[in-house]
């Protein structure tokens, strides 16, 4: 639990290279499509932000002792991507960069006694108040590169790999068996750091762990990995998944 703090630095770094991304997109591009289906990247610009504000509010939770949900409704959250998304670049950017300073904040001033406390994200699971920075930093990485704007699995920390492809195959080791896809069967391999996820079957997919991760994590169609015996690559289930364990 104590590394959070250096976590926390990782995502306001993040973020940084976020902002200078938003900040440097035409008007045209902002409207254009990002990678993910139906958003432009106006969309997952103001997602970025919101999703700061829907954590702190889970921070706030813990802090508190008092319930408050990651976000009021799915209807709500949906409602706030279509009323920001069409804003400036300027406007964008600073609204991405004001959100992580809030939801730092909150972090770098919670009590020690609070990050072990009991929260719950959207999906319904539960997790300690601490994995909330560990959830941020999946949000920042993943969503700069679904803007579609220069920023790839390449660009991804070398920290972020590590702790990234390791808390996604313990992931998709504890799904139950009909949660995990076309992935049932199958094992994981990362050649270069040897983490593997065995789920169930004699089938083996490898490759370096950036590869693994972005293609697990849906950021890649799986270029670098090979599959054993050849065929094509089954879809991973939706990512992120509820962690393996705490």
């Amino acid at each position: 639990m104590g590394e959070w703090r250096k976590v926390l630095a990782e995502v306001d770094a993040g973020t940084e290279r976020i902002v200078a991304t938003v900040a440097g997109l035409r008007e045209e591009e902002l409207r254009g499509p990002s990678a993910l289906p139906g958003w432009t990247r106006g969309h997952v610009a103001t997602h970025i932000a919101r999703n700061a504000d829907s954590l702190w509010n889970l921070l706030e939770w813990a802090r508190t002792g008092e319930e408050i949900p990651q976000y009021p409704s799915m209807e709500a959250r949906d409602a706030d991507l279509e009323a920001g998304a069409g804003r400036s670049a300027a406007a964008l950017a600073e609204d991405v960069r004001a959100s992580a300073e809030r939801l730092s904040a909150q972090a770098s001033g919670l009590p020690e006694e609070a990050w072990d406390r009991t929260v719950r994200a959207m999906p319904g699971w539960t997790h300690p108040a601490w994995y909330t920075v560990y959830r941020r930093w999946n949000e920042v990485e993943a969503h700069h590169v679904d803007l579609a704007a220069g920023y790839g699995p390449a660009g991804w920390p070398v920290t972020y790999v590590e702790w990234a492809l390791t808390s996604t195959l313990a992931g998709l080791a504890a799904l139950p068996p009909d949660l995990r896809g076309a992935l049932e069967g199958y094992r994981l391999v990362a050649t270069d750091t040897g983490d593997a996820a065995d789920l169930g079957g004699a089938a083996e997919i490898s490759g370096g762990g950036r590869a693994l991760l972005a293609w697990l994590s849906g950021r890649s169609a799986g270029e670098g990995l090979i599959m054993r015996p050849d065929g094509p690559l089954p879809v991973p289930p939706p990512w992120p998944h509820a962690p393996g364990g705490f």
